[in-house]
């Protein structure tokens, strides 16, 4: 071999290994550590004697995964709930996209060494590869709606070598994007929550809802607009379920004032409880948030069509630039009507385990979906969380696909309040006793909702990793007892 030979085998190599470390072989199974392999941080994971190593960080919104729950072969974020394979790096519960990189691992003399290639090392997610449409190819999959269901159904197709055409239809101005920023966010750029809904939001019915300056939050246009018009204006949210008061705590530093009206005594009260429902009030009346619970809005007022005050039906009169109503969603299934296509009473599409509506080869997925439950024993739910409509688009992309697959997610939500996330995992309701650990005055607790002598979900706040280990527990088949809640020793959080 010439020198020229070499000096090209020697770049060669060097593109291929850029990042070694080597480690000592002591972790026990079950057990992760994030290591560094130069400038790239990565979570090394023993499963069954064997060492694996993966990204480090959530291809969701980068969280760390060395502090989310290990259980058999994936992690779950601490965060959102994503889950990852810990040999593989693909993902396998979400919310998200996208897997996360995986890496060479030896073990050789007791020691552990971890290589990253050069094309690796400043990668933190990995997109699975997709097939290509083939021309001549008659098939074709039409999906409806250009939320989550859609885009992972669509993206399940193609890397599963689905080589027909698939169409999209959306009434959006922009591709499919991450919704639930909205609340959190109004005044991000497009381009930061593009993902690569199934529902509409429920409006108004009292006089004067149709004045100008009163808003739903829908849309990227809706989120600018509520945004730029309550900039330095009295606000009135009305709702006190997640979407106004992540509304009104979002406008909290940005308008003249805040007020929200509930018609509960406290926010979340029938999903959360109304000891936690008190403490998420108090976190917004910290912020100058003024409520008004146990009431409700019987007309918006206005002057040359623009809202003037919104009218209380305790009498109060609020003065108001913008109204934004969060008072919940209906399933986007008018288009059906008159067909054979079954929905239940709220609206929702009627789907079997494998997403499948009485009628062939039609599918549903997302907010517009009831689907059976399965840590419910199967009972038939319409959950909207965001994380939820990935795992239906992926199911109903893999049965369309003959690839027989069952539904299983657990529901998994989040909520930022004041800068604080509530976490929430599991479906409470009819819940009728309340555990918590911690204390929820000093907004450090864990949660868990009793039904049947059995914990049937499960919510904290500062207390991570603990929902997503319920969550993992859950996924898993375990039923967790009250017994076990009860107990000063959590422990079994991580079996």
């Amino acid at each position: 071999m010439n020198k020229q030979q070499e000096a090209g085998q020697s770049e060669k190599q060097e593109e291929e290994v850029t990042g070694l470390v080597c480690l000592e072989a002591d972790l026990q199974d079950g057990q992760m550590r994030e290591v560094a392999v130069d400038d790239q941080k990565v979570l090394l994971v023993r499963i069954q004697g064997q060492y694996s190593a993966v990204g480090s960080r959530c291809s969701h919104y980068s969280a760390p995964l060395i502090k989310g729950a290990l259980v058999g072969d994936r992690v779950r974020c601490p965060f959102h709930g994503a889950c990852f394979n810990v040999r593989t790096g693909d993902i396998e519960e979400y919310p998200g996209l996208d897997s996360i990189p995986s890496y060479k691992v030896k073990v050789e003399d007791g020691k552990v060494y971890v290589t990253i290639n050069k094309k690796s090392l400043t990668l933190t997610k990995r997109v699975k590869e997709m097939f290509a449409i083939q021309p001549g190819t008659k098939h074709t999959v039409l999906l409806i709606g250009g939320g989550p269901a859609s885009l992972v159904c669509a993206e399940t197709l193609r890397q599963n070598c689905y080589p027909g055409h698939i169409v999209i239809v959306t009434k959006d101005s922009l591709p499919p994007i991450d919704k639930p920023k909205l609340s959190k966010a109004m005044n991000l750029e497009s381009s930061s929550i593009l993902l690569r809904s199934g529902c509409r939001a429920r409006p108004l019915s009292c006089p004067g809802s149709d004045l100008k300056g009163v808003h739903l939050l829908q849309s990227y246009d809706d989120a600018k607009e509520i945004h730029s018009s309550s900039v330095g204006q009295r606000a009135v949210v009305i709702g006190a379920s997640f979407i106004g008061m992540e509304v009104a705590s979002y406008l909290s530093d940005k308008a003249t004032s805040v007020a929200l009206v509930g018609s509960a005594s406290y926010p979340f009260e029938k999903s959360l409880g109304p000891e936690i429902g008190k403490m998420t009030m108090a976190m917004l009346e910290e912020k100058n948030v003024k409520f008004f619970m146990n009431d409700r809005v019987t007309e918006i007022r206005g002057e040359n069509g623009k809202v003037k005050n919104v009218v209380l039906s305790s009498g109060a009169v609020l003065e108001a630039d913008v109204v934004i109503a969060g008072i919940g969603v209906i399933p986007n299934s008018d288009f059906l009507a008159g067909s054979k296509v079954a929905v239940d009473s709220g609206k929702a599409v009627i789907v079997d385990k494998y997403m499948r509506t009485n009628i062939p080869d039609i599918f549903s997925a997302g907010d517009v979906a009831s689907f059976p439950l399965s840590i419910r024993g199967d009972q038939q739910v319409n959950i909207g969380h965001w994380q939820m409509s990935h795992s239906h688009g992926k199911v109903a992309a893999l049965n369309m696909l003959k690839k027989p697959t069952k539904i299983e997610s657990v529901p998994f939500f989040w909520s930022a309040l004041a800068g604080k996330s509530i976490r929430y995992t599991g479906y409470g309701e009819g819940y009728t006793e309340i555990l918590v650990k911690g204390k929820v005055e000093e907004r450090k607790f864990l949660a868990f909702y009793i039904k049947d002598e059995e914990v049937v979900a499960a919510a904290s706040l500062m207390f991570d990793p603990a929902v997503a280990q319920v969550a993992e527990l859950m996924a898993e088949g375990k039923n967790i007892t009250k017994k076990q809640a009860q107990s000063d020793d959590l422990s079994w959080l991580q079996m």
